[in-house]
């Protein structure tokens, strides 16, 4: 049996909490009993298009009403679900169908679901033989009963950030997502009568999809859910939204971080309350200290307490939570020494004045290991500097990819997260950056985020639209080029000052010089659907 969809229906007959959505422009509130009662519907219209145990379906929808009945649905069945990644506006829907016929291969996807704002996207997949059930289909659909499930069951096949041409899915089970839910919670202490979550993450993200619908669907935990749309449009909601329901527990990547602190600092004495938050968690992409101290100085006037800031590591190779910081632990900088960081490979502590500062990103959760080891697969002590792997309950078996399943752990259990880093004395982690965007230079590390941090500080420069494009790699003597935004891109003379400030912002930060900085417009670089940079992908923005 699977403990995480028997602790789900068990919740959806006893629990008074549910999923609040439809914010700002009306509130609906559900109760998880009644998003169970839409799932059974669903459910039976699944069985009648022949999805069993076993098979895959695919998810192509943008509303968190929508999507909270069909995953439950699909799990009900003994499905996998995949959420399929989401076209934007200025997607080649083409393309995006080229490439979503390859994951749906890959997968082998019995049928998709398909809802607001996507029904556009109906004909295409039809024109390339895929079975489409819309949410409206999908709601009408007889009661059912769940089928047994075993906890080895594959429930989730998490696409990889900017799975397109030959994807990869990571595959979690319903054992993965038990263990990965109790970790989080017993880290968070977690108040089912007290605590109430907000997020406006996209449910296609491993932590928008576990962290804040499929975890509070298991336990039953209170949330207030929008789409990531009307963040962008009015990124002082989100604020807004925790002063209304008392918000306490949200997850953001840094940039939406950075963006509400200039919201904050924008807005008048009292217009929104942060007085009830308990844990602000940054994770998804990479932390930028002075972000978190910005946004402590910028939320004070609103009663935002600074220890609720948690920067924290997680992936989808581990269901979702790797760190967790204590609850109101607050930033915890690592200071070191900057040369030895990237000429040794060791995180030396330091008080001088050019000492680089670290977010640390809290201890492992209960249930994993963790460890760091260098090239030669050496196990370092603390603050040394290599790549970090991990093993536990949470951690996938492996991936599916165009080519077959690949294994994710090796004959001992371990992960290899791809990330470099190091554990401090007190068993804190840090993640430098990703091993294949470091550049070595005359034998130093220079990782990509120290750069593209510098690069954002130069006035002109668009926050959180900077990239470090690795050249020459594979050579003695790698090189780099750095890729910003601006809004004033046809000033000429103002980017002739952005490209000089970036050279001289980076080489007092790292020490060297990019060969080149291309200052290009807004919208210009390439990221993921999850809003992270490819670093690679940028390259082609320099020929």
């Amino acid at each position: 049996m699977s403990r995480f969809t028997d602790e789900m229906f068990a919740t959806a007959a006893a629990s008074p909490r549910g999923l609040i959505t439809g914010e700002p422009h009306g509130a609906v509130r559900r109760d998880w009993g009644e998003v169970h009662r839409c799932a059974r519907h669903m459910a039976g219209a699944f069985a009648a298009a022949g999805v069993g145990r076993g098979d895959a379906v695919g998810v192509l929808a943008g509303e968190p009403a929508d999507i909270a009945p069909a995953c439950q649905a699909i799990w009900m069945r003994g499905a996998a679900l995949t959420m399929l990644h989401q076209p934007t506006p200025r997607t080649d829907l083409a393309v995006w169908a080229q490439d979503t016929e390859i994951v749906l291969r890959m997968i082998d996807a019995r049928v998709v679901v398909v809802g607001a704002p996507f029904e556009a996207a109906r004909p295409l997949l039809l024109e390339r033989g895929v079975v489409v059930l819309t949410v409206d289909e999908l709601a009408a659909g007889p009661d059912s009963d769940p089928l047994e499930v075993a906890e080895s069951d594959i429930a989730l096949q998490q696409l990889t950030s900017g799975s397109t041409g030959r994807p990869k899915a990571v595959q979690i089970t319903h054992a993965n997502f038990y263990a990965n839910a109790y970790a989080m919670i017993d880290r968070v202490e977690y108040s089912f009568d007290k605590d109430v979550l907000i997020s406006w993450l996209p449910l296609f993200h491993d932590m928008g999809m576990i962290g804040f619908l499929a975890v509070p669907m298991q336990v039953g935990a209170e949330v207030v859910a929008i789409t990531p749309l009307e963040f962008l449009r009015a990124p002082l909601l989100w604020a807004e939204l925790i002063g209304k329901y008392r918000g306490t527990v949200t997850a953001a990547p840094n940039f939406a971080y950075s963006l509400l602190a200039r919201r904050l600092r924008q807005a008048p004495d009292g217009g929104v309350d942060l007085s009830s938050v308990r844990y602000m968690w940054n994770g998804a992409e990479p932390v930028d200290p002075d972000t978190m101290i910005a946004l402590a100085d910028a939320g004070a006037r609103f009663g935002l307490d600074p220890r609720a800031l948690a920067p924290c590591y997680g992936m989808a190779e581990t269901t979702l939570a790797v760190t967790i910081p204590a609850p109101l632990q607050g930033q915890i900088l690592d200071e070191v020494d900057p040369d030895l960081l990237s000429a040794m490979g060791t995180a030396v502590p330091s008080t001088r004045s050019n000492a680089r500062r670290l977010a640390t990103l809290g201890p492992l959760v209960a249930g994993l290991q963790g460890r760091v080891v260098d090239e030669e697969g050496t196990v370092l002590n603390p603050r040394g500097v290599g790549v970090i792997e991990v093993r536990g309950a949470a951690v996938s078996q492996g991936y599916l990819t165009v080519d077959g399943p690949v294994p994710a752990q090796d004959a001992d259990g371990w992960l290899d997260t791809g990330d470099v880093g190091y554990f401090t004395e007190d068993g804190l982690v840090v993640v430098c950056g990703r091993i294949k965007d470091v550049i070595i230079m005359g034998g130093r590390n220079i990782y990509p985020t120290d750069v593209e941090r510098a690069a954002c500080a130069v006035r002109g420069v668009r926050p959180g639209n900077a990239v470090a494009v690795r050249l020459d790699a594979g050579l003695k003597r790698e090189s780099f080029a750095v890729v910003v935004e601006t809004n004033d891109f046809r000033d000429h003379a103002e980017v002739l000052r952005i490209e000089h400030d970036v050279a001289h912002a980076v080489f007092a930060e790292a020490g060297v010089r990019p060969r080149m900085v291309a200052v290009l417009g807004p919208g210009t670089i390439p990221k993921t659907s999850s809003g992270k940079l490819r670093r690679a992908r940028s390259a082609a923005l320099l020929g």
